[in-house]
């Protein structure tokens, strides 16, 4: 397609929009902008960006499509900014939010004006941040979530699914309402429960420090999403608040069960309880990208010996294979110890344990 893009707010996601619209769509231009002058020069210097916008009103004002990268916060008061500015007549204005019951109010004065805006949320992240990070294949199967508003034109619906056919998203349209209850049960509610699962073991380990030292393993694995930005996390339980609150009740409600069948050492129904999760659990697709980032471990049992961290990268780096992250668990002499190697794709995953199959007599397990 042709015409000029402006994506405001080049971090990870801006910036992966950016590189995949520029690749996916040559003769378009992409004009880019951030509040921070440091990612917008790099993002310059490393081509993410074909040139950078003078300012948000200058860019704003020439573009045949507007992507607010930001935090939701930022994208109500640029939308507010926008309501004041001189845009062309066909323009298209999306976001990236994690939210979007508010940003889709926040908007109604942009569609009151007969300007088009459809909320969109990416549901596509990595370990890493800022445009540095950024790759045009990171949406790659994974879930693009879009809200047009119920009375919304389908030619700009279109014309968005059209500067998004590169992505290789999985796209799906539902009203705004459902799209923060659907995050509120699987991404919001898990952070708020992960955080409160740190906060309990920070308590327990002011009495014995022991705590810390044995949630280096799996704990650390099931809470990890607690290490996510505070001041995001912060913004986001703010605009699904309500949502939230009935998610909390919900649990405390299920808490309160768990306490009597402990009391009354109800074996079957805790066996059932368990089972049950179990099983939905397990029935969860294996390989989708959802709203968290997946984890792609292998665990590898290594004898503890100098060189064995090197001698597996030493492996993988001969194929090419690239790591996101590498820790062992419960190495002492003599004795056999986990090294956990971390990936940013299954397909990353699935190459690493052919490779080592091949090359060591290592067992080798997924997570």
């Amino acid at each position: 397609m042709r015409g000029k893009v402006f994506i405001a707010g080049l971090g990870l996601i801006g910036g992966s929009l950016a590189k995949n619209i520029k690749k996916s769509h040559p003769q378009a231009e992409v004009i880019g902008y951030d509040i921070r002058d440091s990612e917008l020069r790099l993002a310059e210097a490393l081509g993410v960006i074909d040139r950078r916008a003078e300012s948000f009103k200058d860019g704003a004002e020439q573009a045949d499509l507007i992507i607010l990268a930001v935090p939701v916060v930022q994208t109500e008061a640029m939308i507010e900014q926008l309501a004041h500015l001189q845009l062309k007549k066909d323009v298209v204005i999306t976001d990236t939010g994690s939210t979007k019951k508010k940003i889709m109010d926040c908007a109604r004065q942009l569609t009151a004006k007969g300007i088009s805006f459809i909320g969109g949320h990416p549901m596509a992240g990595s370990h890493k941040s800022g445009v540095a990070a950024a790759k045009e294949l990171l949406f790659e199967n994974a879930f693009y979530l879009l809200t047009p508003a119920a009375s919304a034109d389908e030619k700009p619906l279109a014309v968005l699914k059209k500067w998004l056919e590169g992505t290789k998203a999985k796209i799906i349209e539902l009203p705004a309402e459902d799209h923060d209850e659907l995050t509120g049960v699987i991404s919001h509610f898990p952070h708020v429960i992960a955080a409160s699962l740190v906060h309990q073991a920070e308590r327990y380990n002011q009495q014995n420090s022991l705590v810390s030292r044995l949630a280096a393993g799996g704990f650390r694995d099931i809470t990890r999403i607690a290490s996510s930005n505070p001041e995001m996390w912060r913004d986001i339980s703010l605009h699904n608040k309500e949502v939230l609150l009935e998610l909390l009740q919900h649990w405390k409600e299920e808490m309160e069960q768990v306490i009597n069948l402990l009391e009354k050492e109800s074996g079957p129904r805790l066996y059932d309880y368990f089972n049950r999760a179990k099983a939905f659990r397990d029935q969860l697709p294996a390989k989708s990208m959802g709203a968290i980032p997946a984890f792609y471990d292998l665990y590898v049992d290594v004898p503890d010996y100098p060189g064995i961290i090197s001698e597996v990268t030493a492996y993988l780096a001969n194929e090419r294979i690239s790591i996101t992250n590498i820790r062992i668990m419960e190495t002492r002499e003599d004795v056999y110890g986990v090294l956990v190697i971390s990936f940013q794709s299954e397909k990353d995953r699935s190459r690493a344990k052919s490779c080592l199959e091949k090359r060591t007599n290592y067992d080798l397990f997924l997570a």
